[in-house]
């Protein structure tokens, strides 16, 4: 596994681990809200997917592309799916969204084992 995909994947392991075994109750139940949020309803979990990534982009959250574009990997989304919802978050939230979309196709790469340009 790549570098940054690797590094973010232990770290969200690491962090989820240490803030759920504070034990508070508050925290667990929005953690748990957000995992029953992502499953299976009257829409799919691929659906479910690439909607939180979109809004994620839109919303500008790193952490939150990443997770959600290992997720729609998962899910069967392919390359070229991406690419059509990167282009509707960058219509939606404009072009402060670009650098977003940067990060979020160069940890794509990494993710399909490729080496970002330079």
């Amino acid at each position: 596994m790549a570098g940054r995909v690797k590094e973010f994947n232990e770290f969200r392991a690491k962090m989820n681990e240490r803030i759920l075994g504070t034990d508070h109750r508050a925290i667990k139940r929005f953690f748990g809200v957000d995992t029953l949020t992502y499953e299976p309803g009257a829409l799919d979990v691929r659906t479910k997917e690439m909607l939180g990534l979109a809004t994620s982009m839109v919303l500008r959250c790193d952490d939150c592309v990443s997770y959600h574009i290992i997720q729609c990997k998962k899910e069967g989304v392919t390359d070229a799916e991406l690419m059509d919802l990167f282009s509707v978050a960058l219509t939606v939230g404009g072009s402060i969204v670009i650098p977003h979309l940067r990060r979020a196709v160069a940890f794509l790469d990494e993710l399909n084992g490729q080496v970002p340009s330079q």
